[in-house]
């Protein structure tokens, strides 16, 4: 396979024709042979214009130099254009130094036999007579600017028209771009956190590696595998690795890719699409977003779109008719399953599904030890904690946040990123940034009461699944507040104690506000919110109420909007009644709790606040602490916020390069002290 790229890197014309580069040097010729006519008739224009008797005085003078006579048949018989030099006394030659110097001449008239002779006779080998050009070749001079402009249009236009199924103006040409083996190695290496994904595909890998191992047998190998999963679980990287495993060219191409504003041009792409892959078989061809162009026919406002299913329908056909033999295998990766058409699922077109899920605790620890191969990191870094910590992320999730630890770790002005560096990148992804904005006390006060009701309450019903992280009342993301939590470890079950503890917690903080201020404030909007889902869960999806175990309402997709927007009411007004009231019932049981919970609990409250009004940000031991010992314990160490960091006058950095010079290589270089998580 050719390298497609040169020494720069920079990409080549996959299509170019000497062809075509003949078609314009001839076109540029014909422009340059056109300005020289052009220039030559100038130049006769502004040449010395006399007459025939006054060539002839000029000869018998002498002064002519040299002449060339040619017949002109548009002015009629006997008539002859003359032209030449003649030597003018008028004007004196300093180069030569000669007392004249040559000067152009053009005559035009009628020229009689008698004067022909005497021409002839007073200049001899001094004058030569040049072919007449004929009607033909003033004819060709004439037309050929309009044949110029006729070809030029025929081959921009009436060259392209005629690929009749690939649209005008090489519309239809796919944009499937082919990544050789020079260009990208992935292997399966290079791919972690998704074992049984990789077990999948591997055999793939064994047909395109030895296609005669399997036809021997008599199998067939997929013609096409359909990854699925959540955004960022490394679907396409997993179908890279396998491109770069068998060796074979990689053809990748967005579904969206497919979609133009000409009608036509999505079905032509998908035909030229399929041709490429042919002629490079065997290889792989990865559809990415496939849902953009593989949504169920007939859904949608007004019947659905007619050109992306005519899209669907060409790559239905395609693949139908696709010889397994060919070495030829589709592979096309979404989230979002659920809308793709039926016909595209069947087997014999993706016969396959390869089910891509987050990742676990051992898979995500996999994952940062590849990414954590580009990043320098301190020995103080525990890729099994931080594993442990970022439940629910996927693998793009890691790769961010290593990252922003490196960022994070440079502002700081270290030379390697720290555990700490981690940490607040950690809490930035997961909860927001810092916002530093101006609070009066009251503000502050309600805040601080707010959040430390949500942390003593949780303290209290935590069975040790999700632990407190840390408090502050410093606004993060959309939230003047937050408690964290970090799960020990991945929630695959949610058991109805603990989904009760979830919503107690989340009432903790409007609890809270009422114990103390005896008011309740729009702060407790969003806790509202998830209590409210959460008990919604239990009662219609669940069977966690006293209803029993019937599922209430049927979740509908609106295809045409890709969200989900309501529930089928498949159950009476007065079952409707019922739902509203058992949801009702357990949010207000366990605000109850909540409340109990907090007035059993009261000093270690308004330790808490206090603590949250002194220091804004406490970690989750401290809140253990005061409900234990009934004060904070440990050592408080308070940041500076990302935005003050690395503000170093010139003296300390001046001297903090000279230590730095003075220590080993792989030293870290310390800036602004920041706070210390536990892991």
């Amino acid at each position: 396979m050719e390298n497609n790229s040169n020494k720069d890197g920079e990409e080549k014309p996959k299509n170019f024709h000497p062809k075509v580069l003949l078609i314009w040097l001839a076109i540029l010729a014909a422009i340059i042979g056109l300005a020289m006519v052009q220039s030559q008739e100038i130049t006769q224009s502004e040449s010395y214009v006399t007459t025939v008797n006054d060539l002839i005085l000029e000869a018998k003078d002498g002064n002519i130099e040299m002449a060339i006579i040619e017949s002109d048949p548009k002015g009629g018989e006997e008539w002859y254009a003359i032209q030449g030099n003649f030597k003018n006394p008028n004007v004196i030659s300093s180069d030569n130094g000669k007392d004249y110097q040559l000067s152009p001449f053009y005559v035009k008239g009628r020229v009689t036999e008698s004067e022909y002779k005497e021409l002839r006779r007073l200049l001899g080998d001094k004058l030569s007579e040049k072919p007449s050009s004929t009607i033909w070749t003033d004819l060709l001079f004439s037309l050929l600017p309009f044949l110029l402009i006729i070809g030029l249009l025929y081959f921009l236009f009436v060259r392209q028209l005629r690929m009749a199924g690939k649209g005008a103006l090489n519309f239809g040409k796919s944009k499937a771009k082919l990544l050789t083996r020079e260009n990208e190695k992935i292997v399966f290496d290079n791919v972690a956190g998704c074992d049984e994904a990789k077990e999948e595909v591997s055999e793939i890998v064994d047909f395109l590696k030895d296609p005669k191992r399997f036809r021997k047998i008599g199998g067939k190998i997929p013609k096409g595998v359909l990854m699925v999963g959540p955004p960022g679980t490394g679907k396409t990287l997993l179908a890279k690795a396998v491109a770069g495993e068998a060796d074979v060219p990689f053809f990748s191409i967005s579904g969206s890719d497919f979609v133009e504003m000409f009608v036509g041009v999505g079905a032509a792409r998908v035909r030229d699409m399929f041709e490429q892959g042919r002629k490079s078989a065997p290889c792989l061809i990865f559809i990415d977003e496939i849902d953009a162009v593989g949504r169920q026919r007939g859904a949608g406002l007004g019947g659905g779109n007619d050109e992306r299913e005519q899209t669907l329908n060409s790559l239905l056909v395609e693949m139908d008719g696709f010889d397994g033999h060919e070495g030829v295998i589709i592979i096309a990766a979404t989230n979002r399953p659920d809308v793709l058409d039926n016909a595209l699922l069947r087997p014999g077109r993706f016969d396959r599904q390869v089910v891509i899920d987050l990742p676990d605790m051992e898979g995500r620890e996999a994952i940062l030890k590849v990414h954590a191969k580009k990043i320098k990191l301190s020995d103080d870094v525990d890729l099994n904690s931080l594993a442990r910590a970022t439940a629910g992320f996927s693998g793009a999730d890691l790769a961010n946040l290593l990252n922003e630890g490196a960022l994070i770790a440079a502002r700081r002005r270290k030379k390697m990123a720290e555990r700490i560096d981690l940490d607040d990148a950690r809490e930035k992804i997961s909860f927001g940034t810092e916002r530093r904005r101006v609070m009066d006390d009251e503000d502050r006060k309600i805040i601080a009461y707010h959040e430390a009701g949500h942390a003593i309450v949780q303290a209290i019903v935590d069975d040790g699944l999700l632990p407190i992280h840390k408090v502050t009342i410093i606004p993060r993301g959309q939230s003047l507040g937050s408690t964290m939590f970090t799960p020990k470890k991945d929630i695959l079950n949610h058991s109805k104690r603990r989904v009760l503890n979830q919503v107690c917690c989340a009432m903790g903080g409007r609890a809270a506000e009422e114990i103390e201020i005896g008011d309740v404030t729009s702060g407790a909007a969003g806790d509202i919110r998830m209590a409210t889902n959460i008990a919604r869960s239990m009662v219609c999806d669940w069977g966690m109420s006293d209803l029993g175990m019937i599922s209430f309402g049927d979740k509908q997709d609106q295809v045409f909007l890709g969200k989900e927007l309501s529930r089928a009411q498949n159950y009476s007004e007065e079952t409707a009644q019922k739902i509203d009231y058992a949801i009702k019932e357990i949010i207000d049981d366990q605000y109850t709790r909540a409340k109990d919970i907090l007035n059993e609990n009261i000093k270690a409250l308004h330790t808490s606040a206090a603590a949250l009004l002194e220091h804004e940000t406490i970690e989750g031991k401290h809140i253990h602490e005061i409900l234990d010992q009934g004060k904070i314990v440990s050592p408080i160490i308070k940041s500076e916020p990302l935005s003050q960091q690395g503000k170093e006058s010139e003296d300390d950095q001046k001297k903090n390069e000279s230590e730095e010079d003075k220590s080993k290589d792989d030293e870290l270089g310390h800036g602004p002290e920041p706070v210390g998580i536990p892991a």
